[in-house]
C-alpha cells in the first residue's frame, strides 16, 4: 500500500508540476501564426479557395493558421509589378526561413510567390525580379493588430491536465518509441560506362529525317547493319547532349522499357552532337494513338510496359558483388511524344535531356536547390500542379519522381481513351492530348493554372467507365496518379502492380459481359 501511495503521490506531483509549467507557457502553446487572407475573383469560387480556407479560421482579411507557421503569397506580374493573386496560410510549404515576403520571377512565366514566417508578413511583398535591383512595393492591405481570444478557461485546463497526465504516464512506462528516417546516402555510383559509347559518324548512313524535337533532329540511319535512330543536336546544345548521355551511360540502364542506347559522337562538319539509339518501328506514342484505336489487351500491354520502364528508371539498383550502382532518375519530361512504340506493341521511354539523376557520383543526394531555376522543364500539358505553380518540395528527392507519376497518369488516360473495349457501344474519341478537349485547344500556362490548380480538375473520364466491371479500379488508378497532393500519388511500381491486377480481373469480365448482350 505504501508503494502504491508513493506512486500516486509521485504522479500527482508530476501532474501538478507539468500543469504549472504548461500554464506559464500557455500563451506560447496557443500562439498561432496570423496571415493576411485574400482571394482574387478568379480564386474565390474555386476548390483552391476551400483548401486554403481550411488551413485556418478567417476573420475579415486575417487568417489564423492551424497547422503551419508559414504565410504564403501568390502574385501575377503585370507591367513589371506584382499584383495579388491570393494570400493565405501556407498549405504545401513546410519550410519558410524568411521573415519577410521576398519574391523572385518564376522562369518564363509571369507568376511569382513568397513564403515567410512572421505574423501578417505576406501583406508586404519585397519585389526582387531577377533582372532589376530590389525595390519595395506594398499590397493594398492595411495590416491590423489582431487580438487572440481565449477559447475558454475550462477547455484550456482540461487540455493541459490531459497533456500533463499523458507525459507522466509516458515517462513511467520507460518504453520509448523512436521514429527514424534513414537519410544516409546510397553507396557510391560507378561513373564508368560498362561499354565504350564513342561512335564515328562515318560509320553511320543517315537516310531520312523522321522528325524534329525542341532541341534536336531525329534521323533514320544504318549502323552496323541495323536500322537505328540518330538524334542530332546543334553544337550549342552541349548541355542537353551531356545530360542525356549521362543518363544513358549509367550502369544497369538496360531495360525493355527504356530505349536501347548504342553510343554517341560528334559531327566533324558543324561540331554537332549525336546519339545513336535503337529504332522504334511504330514511332511516338502520340502519332501511334492518332492513327489507330486499341483493344483492351493492346492498351494494357502499352500501359504495363510504360509503367515498368518508369519504375525501372526511378529505381535505385546495386549489383551484388560489384560497385555498379544505378541511382534513381527522374525523367521530368514524360509525354506521348517522348514515349516510343516498338513493333511488338510495347512502349519505351526516351529523351532524357531534361532528366535529373537523383544521386550524385560522390554518393550524396543532389542539392535540389541548385536546379530551382529548372523546375519548369517539360511539356506544358503534362506538368504537375506543383510544377505549374513553382511549389515543388526542395527538401525531398521524391518530388521530381512524383511529377513523373502525374504525367504517367495522363499517359494512361491518353491510351485508354483510344481503347475500343472501353467504349463498347460508343464511338471511340479521336486522340487528344491531356486538357486539349477541356480547354478547347487553348492549353496555355494561364488556362492550366485556372483548370488544374484553381479548379482542381483533371481530364474528363467517361461516366460509363465506372459501370464497367472493375471500371472503378481503373478510374481510381488514374485519380491516384494525378492527385493534387504529390505525397498522395502512387509510386511507379505500385502502378505496375495495379495494372497487373486489372489485367487479371477486367479482361474475363469484359468478355463475359459481351457474351450475354
Amino acid at each position: 500500500e505504501q508503494a502504491v501511495q508513493k506512486t500516486k503521490t509521485k504522479n500527482s506531483k508530476c501532474i501538478f508540476t507539468n500543469f504549472f509549467l504548461l500554464c506559464l507557457s500557455s500563451q506560447l502553446l496557443h500562439k498561432k501564426r496570423h496571415c493576411v487572407f485574400h482571394m482574387d475573383r478568379v480564386t474565390t469560387n474555386s476548390l483552391k479557395n476551400q483548401k486554403y480556407q481550411a488551413a485556418g479560421s478567417v476573420n475579415g482579411s486575417v487568417q489564423v493558421c492551424e497547422n503551419t507557421s508559414c504565410c504564403v503569397g501568390y502574385f501575377q506580374v503585370l507591367n513589371s509589378q506584382p499584383v495579388v493573386h491570393f494570400l493565405a496560410c501556407a498549405v504545401a510549404e513546410t519550410s519558410c526561413p524568411d521573415a519577410t515576403c521576398r519574391t523572385h520571377t518564376l522562369l518564363r512565366w509571369n507568376y511569382t510567390k513568397c513564403v515567410c514566417n512572421t505574423d501578417l508578413c505576406n501583406g508586404n511583398v519585397t519585389w526582387m525580379p531577377d533582372s532589376e535591383p530590389p525595390r519595395q512595393t506594398h499590397s493594398h492591405f492595411t495590416v491590423i493588430n489582431v487580438a487572440v481570444i481565449s477559447t475558454g478557461t475550462l477547455l484550456v485546463l482540461c487540455f493541459l491536465i490531459a497533456v500533463a497526465r499523458w507525459t507522466c504516464v509516458s515517462k513511467n512506462k520507460g518504453n520509448q518509441q523512436v521514429s527514424t528516417f534513414n537519410s544516409s546516402p546510397s553507396p557510391l555510383c560507378s561513373c564508368q560506362t560498362t561499354e565504350p559509347s564513342d561512335v564515328d559518324i562515318g560509320d553511320i548512313e543517315l537516310q531520312q529525317i523522321l522528325g524534329h524535337g525542341s532541341f534536336s533532329t531525329i534521323w533514320q540511319g544504318k549502323y552496323q547493319g541495323s536500322t537505328v535512330a540518330v538524334k542530332v543536336l546543334p553544337a550549342a546544345w552541349k548541355q542537353k547532349f551531356t545530360a542525356e548521355k549521362e543518363v544513358y551511360e549509367l550502369p544497369l540502364m538496360k531495360h525493355a522499357g527504356i530505349l536501347h542506347f548504342l553510343g554517341t559522337g560528334r559531327k566533324k562538319d558543324d561540331g554537332g552532337w549525336f546519339i545513336v539509339l535503337q529504332s522504334a518501328e511504330c514511332g511516338s506514342l502520340c502519332s501511334f494513338l492518332r492513327e489507330r484505336a486499341l483493344n483492351w489487351m493492346q492498351s494494357l500491354k502499352m500501359c504495363r510496359s510504360l509503367s515498368q520502364g518508369l519504375s525501372y528508371l526511378h529505381s535505385d539498383l546495386h549489383r551484388l558483388g560489384t560497385d555498379m550502382h544505378k541511382p534513381p532518375v527522374a525523367h521530368r519530361d514524360l509525354s506521348s511524344s517522348n514515349v516510343l512504340v516498338k513493333a511488338d506493341g510495347t512502349c519505351v521511354l526516351c529523351d532524357f535531356g531534361s532528366s535529373t539523376i537523383l544521386r550524385s557520383c560522390s554518393g550524396r543526394p543532389n542539392d535540389l536547390t541548385t536546379v530551382m531555376g529548372q523546375w519548369q522543364l517539360g511539356t506544358l500539358c503534362y506538368m504537375a500542379p506543383e510544377i505549374l505553380e513553382g511549389a515543388v518540395n526542395l527538401h525531398s528527392l521524391c518530388s521530381l519522381k512524383q511529377g513523373d507519376i502525374y504525367a504517367l497518369g495522363l499517359l494512361l488516360w491518353e491510351i485508354w481513351m483510344r481503347c475500343s473495349d472501353l467504349f463498347d457501344g460508343h464511338t471511340v474519341p479521336q486522340h487528344r492530348l491531356p486538357y486539349e478537349s477541356e480547354l478547347e485547344g487553348n492549353v496555355t500556362l494561364e488556362s492550366l493554372i485556372m483548370y488544374v490548380i484553381n479548379s482542381v480538375r483533371r481530364p474528363s473520364i467517361p461516366n460509363h467507365w465506372k459501370l464497367l466491371p472493375q471500371g472503378s479500379a481503373l478510374v481510381e488508378l488514374l485519380t491516384d496518379c494525378w492527385d493534387f497532393d504529390p505525397d498522395a500519388r502512387l509510386t511507379a511500381q505500385c502502378v505496375v502492380d495495379r495494372l497487373d491486377s486489372l489485367g487479371s480481373a477486367v479482361t474475363p469480365l469484359l468478355l463475359h459481359e459481351r457474351m450475354f448482350k
